[in-house]
This record gives C-alpha cells, sequence and structure tokens, in this order.
C-alpha cells in the first residue's frame, strides 16, 4: 500500500478542479455547511485583500502579535517549497498528520462534488482554526477579494487593503478601477478598514464602497503615516505615536507595509499590544522571497567570494517598480537577473523598471509549472525593454554562465513566488 501523504491528498483533490474557473463563494459555502461552518466558530480575524504587500503584512501582523504573547493563526499563499507553509496553527506550521486528517475530511464531505483547490484547502484552514485555540486569525485572500474563498468570514474584526496594482487581469478586470471593486469587497458594513498607499483610481473606489457600508476607514497618509525617521521609522495614528525600529524585511516599501499592520493593530480593541511588542515584532518578521538575501546553501557555495544573491517573488508591474527603487541603490557592481514567470504575468511591464538597472537576464522556465512562462517567451519580453537576455535550463545554470562574465555581482531571482520555490529547493 503506498504511503498515505498531505501531496497525495492535495492531487486527488486538484483533479476535483471545475472544467470552467469561475469566481465563486457557493461551492466553498456549501462546503463548510456540511463541515458545520467552522467559519462561524474562529476567535477575532484579521482579512487582508491587495495586489502587492498583503504577505508582507501578515508576516509583520503575525511577528508583533506573537512578541506580545498571542496565539497566531495564519493563512497566506501560495507556499513555496511546501503546502504546510500557507497554514499556522497558533503560531507553528500545520503537522504533515494534522494537515492530512483536515484535508480528507474536507474530502469527505465535499462528496466528489466540482472544487477548486484554492476552495476546499481554503475550507481546511478554516476547520483547522475553529479546532485549535487561538486569539487571532490572520486572513490573506488568495485571488481579489469579493468573490475569494477567503470571504466567507461575516464579520471580521479588521478588514485591510494593501496597494492594488494591475494583476489577474482575466479574473479581477482590466483596470484597477475594476480590480478595485473587487478588492473592496472584502469590506465588511461597520468593520474598521485599513487602507494602504492607493493610486487615486482605486482609493475612489475603495472610498465609494466604505461610504456604502458605513465603514470606518483609516488610510494611508490620512488616519495614520508611517515613514523613515532617525535611523528608524514612527508610526502616527488615530491613538498610537510611535518611534519604533525599521522592519527587518528590505526595502523602503516595507515602512509603508510595516504601517499598515500597524494600523491594524491600532484597530484592535481587545487585543492590547505595548510599543514594546510592536518594536520587539518588527526586528523579528519572517517572510522569506521578500527581497531575501540567501547566505547559504549549494547556490550560495558555487559563487565567487564577494557575489550576493538576492530572491524576490514579486511579478506584476507595481511589484516591479518597488524592485526597482530597491536596486536603485546598489551601484557598486553590475546587477544580473534570474526570471521565472507564469505566463498569466505581464513580462515586459514587470522588467521595464528594472531595464535600467539591469546588465543582463536569464530566463528560465519554471519547472514543473503548468502554466509558465517559456524561457525563450521572458527572454523575448526583456529584450523589448533593453535588456540583454539569455537562456538556461536552471537557476544553478543561469548562475554559472553569470559567472563568466565578470568578476563580482549581484544575483536578482525573481518574477514568480512559485520560482522562488524553485530556486529555495535549489539551494537546500
Amino acid at each position: 500500500m503506498s504511503a498515505r501523504t498531505s501531496d497525495r491528498v492535495l492531487e486527488r483533490l486538484s483533479r476535483l478542479h471545475p472544467k470552467l474557473i469561475d469566481l465563486s463563494l457557493g461551492r466553498v459555502e456549501r462546503l463548510l455547511a456540511r463541515l458545520g461552518n467552522p467559519e462561524q466558530k474562529l476567535p477575532p480575524v484579521i482579512h487582508v485583500a491587495g495586489t502587492n504587500g498583503k504577505g508582507s503584512t501578515i508576516a509583520t501582523l503575525r511577528a508583533c502579535l506573537e512578541a506580545a504573547g498571542y496565539r497566531v493563526h495564519a493563512y497566506t499563499s501560495p507556499h513555496l517549497v511546501r503546502f504546510h507553509e500557507r497554514i499556522r496553527l497558533a503560531g507553528q506550521l500545520i503537522e504533515e498528520e494534522a494537515l492530512i486528517g483536515f484535508l480528507e475530511e474536507c474530502e469527505r464531505a465535499n462528496g466528489g462534488t466540482p472544487i477548486t483547490y484554492f476552495e476546499i484547502t481554503t475550507a481546511a484552514a478554516l476547520l483547522a482554526f475553529a479546532r485549535t485555540p487561538a486569539d487571532i486569525v490572520l486572513l490573506e485572500t488568495g485571488l481579489g477579494g469579493r468573490l475569494d474563498a477567503t470571504n466567507v468570514i461575516r464579520r471580521p474584526a479588521v478588514t485591510a487593503i494593501t496597494p492594488i496594482s494591475l494583476d489577474h487581469q482575466a479574473f479581477l478586470g482590466d483596470t484597477i478601477a475594476a480590480i478595485a471593486g473587487e478588492k473592496a469587497g472584502i469590506l465588511k458594513r461597520g468593520v474598521p478598514a485599513v487602507i494602504g498607499h492607493q493610486p487615486e483610481e482605486a482609493e475612489t473606489v475603495v472610498e465609494a464602497s466604505a461610504v456604502e457600508l458605513a465603514v470606518p476607514l483609516s488610510r494611508w497618509q490620512r488616519e495614520w503615516r508611517c515613514s523613515a525617521v532617525d535611523g528608524g521609522m514612527r508610526f502616527i495614528g488615530e491613538q498610537w505615536r510611535l518611534d519604533l525600529p525599521f522592519p527587518s524585511l528590505a526595502g523602503a516599501h516595507q515602512i509603508a507595509n510595516a504601517g499598515t499592520a500597524i494600523a491594524c493593530l491600532e484597530q484592535l480593541r481587545d487585543l492590547p499590544l505595548s510599543p514594546q511588542a510592536i518594536a520587539d515584532g518588527l526586528r523579528q518578521i519572517e517572510w522569506p522571497a521578500r527581497l531575501q538575501p540567501l547566505t547559504r546553501g549549494p547556490l550560495v557555495e558555487m559563487m565567487p567570494p564577494g557575489w550576493e544573491i538576492w530572491l524576490d517573488g514579486g511579478h506584476n508591474p507595481g511589484a516591479g517598480a518597488v524592485l526597482a527603487d530597491f536596486v536603485a541603490g546598489w551601484g557598486d557592481r553590475p546587477l544580473y537577473l534570474v526570471v521565472g514567470m507564469l505566463n498569466t504575468k505581464d513580462a515586459a511591464g514587470f522588467l521595464q523598471p528594472l531595464a535600467p538597472h539591469a546588465e543582463a537576464l536569464a530566463g528560465v522556465t519554471i519547472p514543473g509549472e503548468q502554466n509558465p512562462h517559456s524561457a525563450e517567451a521572458i527572454t523575448a519580453a526583456a529584450r523589448s525593454v533593453g535588456i540583454e537576455a539569455v537562456t538556461a535550463p536552471s537557476v544553478a545554470a543561469a548562475l554559472a554562465r553569470f559567472m563568466l562574465n565578470t568578476t563580482v555581482a549581484r544575483v536578482l531571482i525573481c518574477g514568480s513566488l512559485h520560482f522562488a520555490g524553485t530556486a529555495l529547493a535549489e539551494n537546500s
């Protein structure tokens, strides 16, 4: 008899996927009802939507809440290496036997009817959260908001919307305003909402939704602000004025993400946090593949002395602009890019902001991925925005090629969280 593993269960669940992908809450609501509605039996929930920064915001929330001694459930996606990364129970990654048990319980309750992979695994996460004691749940949307499987929480404690940009246009609409309308679907009547930095057209849509639902808004640069000051950062909100250390995640954009998280914490009336807990949390945020320097492992060891390898999962034009702002400070040595992307993403739009800073690029087809951009398509997109580009069969092969060109350099591996997982697996 073959071993019973979560990977085998997940593979079975993936075969239940509807032939036509339509965003809907009907399937997940039906399954949750059969499971006894675990989503109605949770501790307070912070529900986070947005295009960029929502994962970093949740990681910051988790670090600060855990530094204050609270037990925190967290649900994020996608995973980088193992599915277990998506579900944290009271601070710990879900264990294999528990994951198998919750997935199989959902599989039995579903009874073979069509349901998406994300919907049924979200139901499993909510079931796990309802069965395990904790003080708070941090819930990240998967796609959009209004019809996302996570949007079954009728009365969260706080909602948050991080920066919105173009992404998943096939499902969410091809304008910022249309996408903002989908993200604003997580707003709930009378529930406070924290809004990160937004394009004007997104902010207009979100504010209109908030007015309709009588949502108290806490908006970036209005009700709250967070900025660098004197070797750290300062948060000024509706009640708090805090001088804090920089977040441990690299990049100026992480100050805004940290501000979004702190503004959410400010809204939690029943879970008080001290300034010291927030400061301690900011110093120990863990969120791989977000401007992460790789410091050990086979990929690092193959490089000559003085080389650096950085990893980031950014994959849309907004993320490309954020990465460009960061690498603009790297003028002391050449920068090479190793890029793998999904074919649903705008490769040229992502790469264009990076073009002025990149010496060259290697395109890699993400192995094992159903819908990758081919290495050839990535290099064509790179050349279209002025980046010299070649193809490579793997991350290691790309690094080996770059080593022939110069004596010391930096390499940024980017383009997809799926590709970041590939790189971490190669480096393990």
